[in-house]
């Protein structure tokens, strides 16, 4: 289903909704607009919105936009439960010269996507917040984040799903986050397509 920006955010309370699609096309925006709506409608406790920022540092590598934390976009979202990891993500592939480099980077990734992800599955929250879930399917177990989902009663995340980002020796990184982003668009109640 394509995502329109008239979606009303309330509509997504006691429901898990996942927006996908290609770099630049606003998915982290309207995701820190989602947090925006659930602070400023004072319904929710802050401490039950857990926000899990997967995103690499906003940049431009190759002339390609990517990454950018919800943050960013919205800073009031520092006042909710943020499960932080040390250091930053990597864009594993547009910052890798051969297959070695992506895959050491994709492994720092997972290691800091998965001890926040564990986390989060060993204290729950009923709100559960992704940004940039593909970062953590690049070898991660989709059993684990499937857990973490079913754990809340509202997630609302987001995830890379376009050819933007990619090169020769990216193809099975490219391929296997192709397959588990599909996985997720049959699975999660709510799936939009930002293009």
């Amino acid at each position: 289903m394509k995502f329109k920006s008239s979606l009303s955010y309330k509509e997504c309370i006691g429901h898990h909704t996942l927006l996908y699609g290609e770099t630049n096309t606003k998915k982290t925006y309207y995701t820190a607009k989602f947090i925006q709506f659930l602070i400023e409608s004072k319904y929710f406790d802050l401490k039950d919105i857990s926000i899990l920022d997967f995103a690499p540092p906003h940049s431009i590598i190759n002339n390609i936009k990517i990454g950018g934390k919800i943050k960013d976009f919205y800073k009031n979202s520092v006042k909710c439960n943020n499960l932080h990891f040390k250091g930053e993500i990597i864009p594993p592939r547009l910052n890798a010269r051969n297959i070695k480099d992506l895959y050491e980077n994709a492994c720092k990734n997972y290691k800091k996507t998965f001890k926040i992800l564990k986390s989060f599955n060993d204290n729950p929250t009923s709100i559960l917040i992704v940004n940039d879930i593909s970062i953590y399917l690049h070898v991660g177990n989709k059993k684990l984040l499937i857990d973490s989902i079913q754990k809340a009663n509202t997630f609302f995340g987001n995830s890379y799903y376009g050819s933007s980002i990619k090169t020769d020796f990216t193809t099975l990184v490219s391929l296997r986050e192709k397959r588990l982003v599909e996985y997720l668009v049959k699975k999660i109640e709510y799936s939009y397509s930002t293009g």
